[in-house]
């Protein structure tokens, strides 16, 4: 079962999920509006290596906003801070984003019961296209889960900015796992 827009408004003031900053005219029918925060990330190396920590550069998006260029990842983040120990929260990028050509979080939409924080969000675009900080981008619904709950304490707990891979520390594990 997904959580109606008034659902979402009585949990986030009951405490079964926390949206902060909460504003109320960002509650659709079975969704939350989330924004963009004003830090960019992006890899600075030729060829982004799974298995290893990866070099970045980060900028704040100026009053005049930032052109996204084609064939660039840029690692952003929501302005607000979501999670629930009760819900699975699912992001997507709004419709209206999509149609100015920009992949929102494509991959990996789903989050964790338990996690709280900034989302980092993946962005693409198609074309060069100029983003503001604290423009609605994306938009989470939250889910009824069924069965015992074990909350989410992985490495992008309480993230505050967009986070870069940390998939090497998971192969990392593997390794000495299999050593």
């Amino acid at each position: 079962m997904i959580l109606t827009g008034p659902e979402i408004t009585t949990a986030a003031d009951d405490g079964r999920l926390r949206i902060h900053p909460f504003e109320a005219d960002q509650v659709n029918p079975n969704s939350y509006n989330v924004r963009l925060g004003s830090t960019l990330l992006t890899y600075t190396a030729e060829v982004i290596d799974a298995h290893h920590p990866n070099p970045t550069r980060s900028f704040e998006i100026s009053d005049d906003g930032y052109v996204l260029e084609p064939g660039e990842l840029y690692l952003g983040h929501t302005l607000e801070e979501v999670g629930s120990d009760v819900f699975v929260p699912l992001l997507f990028g709004r419709s209206s984003v999509g149609r100015l050509g920009l992949f929102v979080e494509i991959t990996a939409p789903i989050g964790d019961i338990g996690f709280h924080g900034q989302w980092t969000l993946m962005l693409s675009a198609i074309r060069p296209l100029r983003v503001y900080a604290g423009m609605k981008i994306g938009q989470i619904m939250f889910f009824v889960s069924t069965g015992d709950i074990d909350l989410y304490a992985g490495k992008y707990q309480a993230a505050a900015g967009p986070q870069a891979s940390g998939y090497w520390r998971d192969i990392a594990t593997v390794r000495a796992v299999a050593s």
